[in-house]
């Protein structure tokens, strides 16, 4: 329960980040900016599945890119029910989301210590291999 409450945090800075980056973006208070954070999060849990599966040949054709505008119409999807979020155009809404991803993945690297040392962890503990030679052979 807490990793949710800790990712919406995150979430929240990175959409009150957004506005100082791109113009297009607007957002009226710390609290429009929790209940926009929660309203990506349900619509990144329900529909974006749907829309990453409807738009699969696209995306595949397109190298994976098209992940990026399934991205920004989530964001102006947030916008349409959040009321303090405004979004000037399909293209703020293209580069706030990248910001929102970027901001996430680097708090998310500085709070929980981030998946490339966790990985590096887990690799390093496993213990060492000790090798020998012992009558001309490797042990």
């Amino acid at each position: 329960m807490s990793g949710i409450l800790v990712r919406w945090f995150i979430t929240t800075v990175a959409i009150m980040v957004v506005p100082y980056i791109i113009p297009g973006v607007q957002i009226h208070s710390f609290w429009t900016a929790l209940f926009a954070a929660a309203m990506l999060g349900v619509l990144n849990a329900l529909i974006r599945p749907i829309l990453i599966i409807l738009t699969l040949p696209l995306t595949v054709l397109t190298l994976g890119f098209f992940i990026l505008v399934v991205n920004a119409l989530m964001f102006e999807l947030a916008a349409f029910f959040v009321s303090g979020l405004q979004i000037a155009s399909f293209w703020s809404a293209f580069f706030a989301s990248i910001v929102v991803s970027i901001v996430s993945w680097l708090m998310s690297g500085l709070i929980t210590g981030g998946p490339t040392e966790q990985a590096l962890h887990s690799r390093w503990d496993k213990g060492s291999i000790d090798m020998r030679k012992s009558g001309g052979r490797w042990e």
